[in-house]
C-alpha cells in the first residue's frame, strides 16, 4: 500500500450511542497505510469532548479535531468538533455551526454524501452502532457514485439502529465486526490496485454480460462500458480476485457472486421529492394542468420507470393527492411503477421505509400520508393503492401506452447512445398528446427534441407535440445476427452427400444405356428432373428452369404442339426424324411427351433420343417443320378466339366485382381504422391488465403469509378458540378447544348445536345469536366436566365492511382464579367471625372492666367519710385490693388475646412432664386447697409448639377442672400422651361435674361461663382453641353431666405438620 499516491481513499466512520468503544476496537487493528480516516459522532454540543486524547491511545495515526478549511492528507485521523456540521470538498474540510433549535441533526448523513461528490468511487463508508437511522441515505448516495459500504454486525451491537437502517438499503458490501473491517479494507484497496486495464479486459467484460444475459433475464450489454467495467472490477477486488479472466471463471462457478453482481449493476438509489425545486413544478404546473385537462370519467395514468424502491413514484402520487383533495375518491388513478429489479420491486410494493424519510418532506406531509410502526415509516392506503408496481425491461418490453405524465430518471445517462436513442422513442410513443416527460438532470432527449415544448430546462420537464403516435423502428437496437456460411463440397463430397436412391439411379442407369436424355417438367414446363445426357440435345445456356428456352428450334416448336396435344387427351404423343445442329453436326433426334401424375401433381416426361435408323420407314410420321408451323398456328388461332371470349367475359365480371370491392374497400377501411383504434386500446388494456396481474400476485403473496401467521397463531394456541358464522356453523377451532368440545377437522362446516360438549355452556347458542345481533360481547364463567373452570369471551365477527358475519368464542382457564377466589371467600368469612368476636370481646370487655372499677370506686366513696370505723376501712381497703387484682388479670388475659391474636409466639421442641411439674408448682396452693389429686402419663413426650401458649392450654385445662370439681367426689385429673398417625395427643381428664353436649360449643365462645356463680371470665378455653386451630390443630371434647370431661388436643410432630394434620382431622 505504500504505492498509492494521494488523493486516494478517504474511509468515513459514523457512529452514535455505544460507537467509541467500537471505534477504539477498529483503530487497534488500524495498519499505516496511507489512506484518511474521518470520524463523525454524535455529540453533546455542551459537552467539552476528549475524543482526541483517548483515540490517540489505540491509533498509530495522527489524530486531529477537524478545523474549517483543513487538508485532508493520509495517515490522519479526523474528529467533527461536537457542535459543527462538516462536509468535504476539494480535499478540504468545512464547518458549519449547528442549530440547536432544530433537530434531528443528520451529521452522518451530511458528511457521506458530500464525500460521494469528492471522492466517488475512492469513499468508503463505514457505519457503527448508533440508534436512529442517520447514515442510512449517505450511504446510498457512496454506493451511487461507485464506492463501498461497510457496517458492523447489529446482531452483536448494542445499539443496532444505525448498522440495521443501513443494511435495510440493500447496498452494503461487508457486514463485520469493527476489529475486522481494517483488513477488509486493505485488502480491498490493495486488489484495486492491481485491476489495471489490458487489452484482454473488453472481451472478458463482454463475457461477463453475456453470461449474466444466459442465467438471467437481465441484459447490459447496450450499457455504458465504463460504468459496467468499474463495477465488475470492484466486484472483482472484493474476492480477492486481481484478473478479469479469473473473476469470469469464479462466475461460472459461483451463482451466489454472480447475483450480487447483477444487483451492482442496478443502480437501485432514490428518496422522496428528490430535487425538490423539480418537483414544486411538476406541483405548481405540470399536474394541475393534466388534471385541467382530464376528460369526465377519464383516468389519470403516470408512468415511473426504473422506480427503484418505490420513493418517487409515491411522491408522485402524493402530489396527485393534495391536488385532488376531497375528489381523490372521484377520479380513478394509477401510476404504474416499473423496474427491472424484482427485490427493490418486492420493497416497493410493501411501503415501508426507515425514519430517514422524514428529513425528505415536511412534517405535515409526513404525518398526513405516512403511518409510524415502530422505527419505520409505512404509505397510508390510499396512497398505496393509486400505485401499482410491475417488473418491465425497458430494453425488451414494450412502452406503457396513453400515459399523462412519464418519469424516467438519472436511468438514460447509465445507456450506451444507441439504446438511449431507442428508449427516447419508446417513451415518447407512451406519451398521450400534450402529455409530459420528466427526465434526470443529466438526460438529454436530442433523437426526439423535435417533437417535444421545453417546460424546465434545468430539471428537464418536457410537453409532448406529437400529434400522432408513431413507433420509430430505426431507433430501436438491431438484434444480433448469427453469420451463417454454406458449406462448400467437393465434386466427389457432393457425391456422397447426394447418396441418390435406388430408383432414381436405375433412371439415370436406363438413360445413359439408351442414350436418351429424360426430362421431367411441370404445367408451366419448368424442368423438374433431368436422367441423361443433357448436352446432346438441350442448348448450353446459363442455368434457366424452363426447358423451351433449352431446346433448339425445331424441337422447341415439336414440344410445344405435342405438349398441348398431351394436355387436352392425356395420351402420349411422339414425332420422329427432328433435324437440329448440335456442336456444328447435324442429328435427327426423336421426341415423345407422356403424362406423369406424381402425388397430387401434374407432370410431363419428355424423351429425347437420337434416330440412327437408316430406313425411316415406320408408322411414325416424319417432321415437317413447315406443316407442324401451320397448324400450330392454327391452333394459336383458335386458342386465341378462346382466349378473347374468355377475356371479355373475364372483364365484366371484372366490373361488376370492381364496383362490389369499391363498396366493400370502404367498409373495410371503416373496420380497419376501427380495428387499429381498438388494437391500440387492448394492447394498452393488456399492458395494464398484466401490470396489475403483477400487483395482484404480490397482494396474494401478503395474504398467504398473513394466513400463514394466523395458522401459526392457531396451532400455538393453547387457549380454546373458535369461530362460527352467522347461520352457527362451525368455520375454525384451535388445538386449546378440543378438550373442552369434542371437535375434529370434519367437523368445519357442521352446526354447533350437534356437537358435544365437555362443558356446561347450555346457553352458548343464545349467546352467540346474541352478539351477532346486537354486537356486544359476553363474558361468563363456565365449568368443565374435569372441574376445571373457564371465562368464556362471545364477540361478534367482524368483517372489514364492518358487518357483523358471525361470531368468536375464546376460553380461557381460570381454574386457580377460581380457586383464589374461593380461599378469598372462606378468608372473608373467617374475618367476618373475627370481628363477630371482637365485637362481643369489646363488649364483654368493657362490662368486666367496669365492674372493678365501679367497685374501687363506691369503696373510694365510702372511704371518704369520716365517720367510718377502722374494721370497716380495713374491709373497704380488702375490697379495694380485690378488685384491682380482678382488674390486673384480666388486663394480662387481654394481652394474651391480642398476642395470641398477632402471631407474637416462636414454636419449639417441649419436654411435656418438664411443663407440667411447672404449673403444678405455680397452682400448688390451689391444688391443695381443693383437695385434687393430679396423674399424669406423659413420658418422654415432646411437643412442637410455642411454650408460653402450650403452657396457658394446660393450665386453663387444670385450672378449670379444679374450677368444675364436683363436691360429692374426691376431684381428680388425668394428664396422658401419645403419638397417633404422626401427631402428638394431650389428653387431660376430670371428673368434675361436667356439661351437656348442647353446651360444648358455649365453653369456647368468648366470655361465655356456663355457671355465673363460679370464679372466671370465659376466656381460656377461647384462647386455647384460638391458639390451637391457629396452629392448625384441634380439641376434641368429650363430656357427660355428673361424671366429668375429657380435653383431646392435637399437635403436629414436625413442624410442616400443619396440612397433614388439617387432613387428618378431616378424616
Amino acid at each position: 500500500m505504500e504505492n498509492i499516491k494521494k488523493p486516494e481513499y478517504i474511509i468515513a466512520i459514523g457512529a452514535s450511542a455505544g460507537g467509541m468503544e467500537e471505534i477504539n476496537s477498529f483503530f487497534d487493528h488500524t495498519p499505516f497505510d496511507g489512506v484518511s480516516y474521518v470520524i463523525v459522532q454524535h455529540l453533546s454540543p455542551d459537552f467539552k469532548s476528549r475524543m482526541v486524547e483517548l483515540l490517540t491511545r489505540h491509533s498509530k495515526l495522527k489524530v486531529k479535531e477537524a478545523e474549517n478549511g483543513m487538508v485532508v492528507n493520509s495517515n490522519v485521523v479526523y474528529l467533527i468538533p461536537n457542535d459543527k456540521f462538516m462536509t468535504i470538498s476539494d480535499g478540504k474540510l468545512h464547518l458549519t455551526p449547528k442549530d440547536k433549535e432544530q433537530g434531528p441533526h443528520l451529521t452522518i448523513d451530511t458528511f457521506f454524501k458530500s464525500l460521494a461528490i469528492n471522492s466517488g468511487r475512492k469513499a468508503i463508508a463505514i457505519v457503527l452502532s448508533g440508534l436512529g437511522s442517520d447514515g442510512s441515505e449517505g450511504v446510498k448516495a457512496i454506493k451511487q457514485e461507485g464506492g463501498i459500504v461497510m457496517a458492523r454486525n447489529p446482531e452483536t451491537s448494542e445499539f443496532s439502529s444505525m448498522p440495521s437502517n443501513a443494511i435495510a438499503t440493500g447496498i452494503v458490501d461487508f457486514i463485520l465486526e469493527p476489529a475486522l473491517m481494517p483488513d477488509a479494507i486493505e485488502d480491498y484497496v490493495k486488489q484495486d490496485g492491481k485491476l489495471l486495464d489490458n487489452e484482454n479486459d473488453e472481451k472478458t467484460i463482454l463475457a461477463i454480460i453475456e453470461l449474466i444475459k444466459e442465467k438471467s433475464p437481465l441484459d447490459f450489454s447496450d450499457y455504458k462500458q465504463s460504468t459496467i467495467s468499474r463495477r465488475i472490477k470492484r466486484r472483482a477486488g472484493h474476492n480477492n480476485i486481481t484478473k478479469l479472466e479469473a473473476y469470469l471463471e469464479f462466475l461460472k462457478t459461483s451463482p451466489e457472486e454472480l447475483d450480487a453482481l447483477s444487483k451492482d449493476f442496478l443502480i437501485s438509489v432514490t428518496s422522496f421529492f428528490r430535487n425538490k425545486e423539480a418537483f414544486d413544478i411538476l406541483e405548481k404546473e405540470v399536474i394541475p394542468s393534466i388534471l385541467k385537462n382530464l376528460h369526465p370519467g377519464e383516468e389519470l395514468k403516470i408512468w415511473v420507470a426504473a422506480c427503484a424502491t418505490g420513493e418517487e413514484a409515491y411522491s408522485l402520487a402524493i402530489l396527485v393527492a393534495e391536488q385532488l383533495n376531497n375528489h381523490l375518491k372521484d377520479t380513478v388513478v394509477k401510476i404504474f411503477a416499473t423496474d427491472i429489479d424484482a427485490v427493490a420491486l418486492v420493497h416497493a410494493g410493501k411501503g415501508i421505509f426507515s425514519a430517514a424519510i422524514a428529513n425528505e418532506m415536511p412534517k405535515e406531509r409526513l404525518e398526513k400520508y405516512f403511518k409510524k410502526e415502530g422505527n419505520n415509516y409505512r404509505i397510508k392506503s390510499e396512497i398505496r393503492n393509486m400505485v401499482i408496481f410491475a417488473r418491465h425491461d425497458l430494453v425488451k418490453n414494450p412502452p406503457y401506452c396513453n400515459m399523462h405524465l412519464i418519469s424516467c430518471r438519472n436511468l438514460l445517462i447509465y445507456m450506451s447512445p444507441a439504446l438511449q436513442k431507442k428508449v427516447f422513442f419508446m417513451l415518447l410513443f407512451g406519451l398521450k398528446v400534450d402529455g409530459y416527460l420528466f427526465l434526470g438532470s443529466s438526460e438529454n432527449p436530442m433523437p426526439i427534441i423535435q417533437n417535444l415544448e421545453v417546460i424546465d430546462k434545468t430539471w428537464k420537464i418536457y410537453k409532448n407535440l406529437q400529434t400522432q403516435r408513431k413507433v420509430h423502428f430505426d431507433g430501436f437496437s438491431v438484434p444480433q445476427m448469427i453469420d451463417i456460411k454454406e458449406k462448400r463440397y467437393s465434386k466427389e463430397e457432393l457425391i456422397k452427400k447426394e447418396s441418390l436412391a435406388l430408383p432414381e439411379a436405375v433412371n439415370e442407369n436406363l438413360a445413359n444405356e439408351l442414350d436418351c436424355l429424360l426430362v421431367c417438367v411441370d404445367e408451366n414446363d419448368r424442368v423438374v428432373k433431368t436422367y441423361g445426357d443433357v448436352s446432346k440435345f438441350l442448348l448450353q445456356k446459363n442455368f434457366n428452369s424452363n426447358l423451351r428456352d433449352l431446346l433448339p428450334k425445331p424441337l422447341d416448336v415439336a414440344f410445344k404442339i405435342l405438349s398441348s396435344a398431351v394436355q387436352k387427351t392425356n395420351q402420349k404423343a411422339a414425332n420422329k426424324g427432328i433435324v437440329i445442329i448440335q456442336q456444328g453436326k447435324a442429328i435427327k433426334v426423336d421426341i415423345s411427351v407422356s403424362p406423369l401424375r406424381v402425388g397430387g401433381q401434374k407432370l410431363l416426361m419428355v424423351t429425347f433420343s437420337e434416330n440412327k435408323m437408316e430406313n425411316a420407314g415406320n408408322q411414325q410420321t416424319v417432321f415437317d417443320e413447315k406443316i407442324y408451323l401451320d397448324q400450330y398456328t392454327l391452333n394459336l388461332e383458335e386458342e386465341l378466339k378462346e382466349v378473347k371470349s374468355k377475356l371479355q367475359s373475364t372483364y365484366e365480371q371484372l366490373d361488376r366485382s370492381n364496383e362490389n370491392m369499391q363498396s366493400f374497400n370502404e367498409e373495410l377501411l371503416s373496420a380497419n381504422e376501427e380495428m387499429q383504434s381498438t388494437n391500440e386500446e387492448m394492447q394498452s388494456v393488456n399492458e395494464e391488465l398484466h401490470t396489475i396481474n403483477a400487483d395482484y400476485v404480490l397482494k396474494n403473496k401478503e395474504l398467504t403469509e398473513t394466513n400463514d401467521d394466523l395458522n401459526n397463531y392457531f396451532r400455538s394456541n393453547t387457549n380454546g378458540q373458535l369461530f362460527v358464522n352467522k347461520d352457527l356453523l362451525l368455520m375454525k377451532f384451535s388445538p386449546g378447544t378440543i378438550k373442552l368440545i369434542n371437535l375434529r377437522e370434519s367437523d368445519i362446516g357442521r352446526p354447533l348445536s350437534n356437537i358435544s360438549t365437555n362443558i356446561k355452556f347450555e346457553t352458548i347458542s343464545q349467546d352467540i345469536k346474541e352478539v351477532i345481533e346486537k354486537g356486544n360481547t359476553i363474558t361468563k364463567e363456565i365449568e368443565a366436566e374435569d372441574g376445571k373452570w373457564y371465562q368464556t369471551v362471545t364477540m361478534p365477527y367482524i368483517t372489514g365492511d364492518h358487518k357483523r358475519n358471525g361470531a368468536m368464542i375464546t376460553f380461557n382457564d381460570v381454574t386457580n382464579l377460581k380457586q383464589a377466589e374461593l380461599e378469598l371467600d372462606k378468608t372473608n368469612k373467617k374475618l367476618l367471625a373475627i370481628n363477630s368476636d371482637l365485637d362481643n370481646f369489646v363488649h364483654a370487655a368493657s362490662h368486666d372492666l367496669l365492674g372493678p372499677l365501679s367497685s374501687i370506686e363506691l369503696s373510694f366513696g365510702v372511704l371518704s367519710d369520716t365517720r367510718i370505723s377502722g374494721d370497716e376501712r380495713t374491709k373497704l381497703m380488702e375490697i379495694i385490693k380485690n378488685a384491682f387484682k380482678r382488674f390486673h388479670k384480666l388486663v394480662a388475659e387481654l394481652g394474651t388475646i391480642g398476642k395470641m391474636e398477632s402471631g407474637m409466639s416462636v414454636k419449639e421442641a417441649i419436654d411435656l412432664q418438664e411443663l407440667i411439674e411447672d404449673i403444678e408448682a405455680s397452682i400448688e396452693n390451689r391444688i391443695i386447697s381443693s383437695g385434687t389429686t393430679i396423674r399424669k402419663d406423659v413420658g418422654n413426650t415432646k411437643i412442637y409448639f410455642s411454650k408460653k401458649n402450650l403452657r396457658s392450654i394446660i393450665y386453663n385445662l387444670i385450672t378449670n377442672g379444679i374450677k368444675f370439681s364436683n363436691p360429692d367426689r374426691p376431684s381428680e385429673i388425668w394428664i396422658s400422651a401419645k403419638s397417633e398417625k404422626g401427631y402428638s395427643v394431650l389428653t387431660v381428664k376430670d371428673n368434675g361435674i361436667g356439661m351437656r353436649s348442647g353446651d360444648i360449643e358455649k365453653i369456647f365462645s368468648m366470655y361465655s361461663r356456663l355457671n355465673e356463680n363460679i370464679e372466671g371470665h370465659g376466656i381460656g378455653l377461647y384462647l386455647a382453641r384460638k391458639i390451637i386451630n391457629a396452629a392448625g390443630g384441634k380439641i376434641v371434647v368429650e363430656s357427660e353431666p355428673g361424671k366429668g370431661s375429657t380435653f383431646s388436643v392435637y399437635f403436629a410432630e414436625k413442624p410442616d405438620g400443619k396440612h397433614v394434620l388439617a387432613k387428618a382431622l378431616r378424616q
